[in-house]
């Protein structure tokens, strides 16, 4: 495993002796828009191997994207080797279908130190909740970003993420009927606390999100990958693209279906993903939303 084979990956080639905050946004920024959040494997007939070396093989050699549990085990790695005081912790993701948080710890994420103080990092979400900078560790702050506005809020040693969303305009659908309303625009995104994890805390939930016909990652194939402006995200067979602040508090989202053959050059040309083996896509029932 080599440092500068992953900034190659990325495209950095800026400056990374200084471990400081303009540092670390810099890389973390590379990072999302070039290596996507996808679930792939598991509908090309492969298993997501957790430790770091596997990680670091799919995603820095073979130039493939990965889950949480990928992403920021690969990014925990290359903080610490800049020198970057940094500590895996464990979210609890919240289901709208369900109306709360998992009762597991489902999503890897990364808390690190900078003079004194704390950020949360998080390169694995994806979609429309996946912060574009590392964002300060304090309650009820709002913290405005391309995305929208994140949000932490702090409870007894329990921290939600938040997001607030702008309106949505879709040209595929009517006005009325796009999810535009500004009713619910504070969206729930998952629960953390700041106890110190190891990779091992999170094998459970690996195998049973990869396996489970309740897990929403059985259920859909997802790539997304964050652009300059917005995202690309690709749910089975549905296409979309968003642009964040296209007019006065409003994203620009526009959504396609593909066939399987288009599915697959997206996959190539879109998100730059070669995979080795056959890709099924699906898209079942489940809440995952853009």
């Amino acid at each position: 495993m080599n440092i500068a084979e992953y900034f190659t990956r990325i495209s950095y080639n800026g400056s990374y002796k200084n471990p400081d905050l303009e540092t670390l946004t810099a890389i973390f920024q590379h990072h999302i828009r070039a290596v996507p959040f996808e679930n792939l494997s598991i509908h090309c007939g492969e298993t997501i191997e957790l430790d770091l070396e596997p990680v670091y093989d799919k995603i820095v050699k073979k130039k493939r994207g990965g889950w949480c549990m990928e992403n920021n085990h690969l990014l925990y790695w290359v903080l610490k080797t800049l020198g970057y005081d940094t500590t895996i912790i464990g979210a609890k993701v919240y289901s709208p279908e369900e109306n709360a948080y998992d009762h597991h710890i489902n999503h890897l994420l990364l808390k690190v130190v900078l003079d004194g103080k704390a950020y949360i990092v998080d390169g694995g979400f994806g979609m429309v909740y996946q912060m574009w900078q590392p964002m300060e560790l304090i309650s009820g702050k709002d913290q405005p970003q391309v995305p929208g506005i994140f949000r932490f809020m702090e409870d007894n040693g329990i921290w939600y993420f938040e997001k607030i969303k702008r309106k949505q305009y879709n040209p595929n659908q009517s006005f009325s009927n796009s999810n535009n309303l500004e009713k619910n625009a504070c969206k729930k995104v998952y629960l953390f606390t700041l106890e110190p994890r190891e990779i091992e805390d999170f094998r459970p939930q690996s195998v049973y999100l990869q396996t489970s016909p309740d897990s929403l990652f059985v259920k859909k194939s997802i790539c997304s990958l964050q652009t300059s402006d917005g995202l690309w995200a690709l749910v089975g067979w549905k296409l979309t693209k968003v642009k964040y602040n296209y007019k006065e508090n409003m994203d620009l989202v526009e959504t396609t279906t593909l066939t399987d053959e288009e599915v697959l050059k997206t996959v190539k040309d879109k998100f730059r993903v070669m995979l080795d083996h056959k890709l099924i896509p699906v898209n079942r029932k489940g809440s995952f939303t853009t």
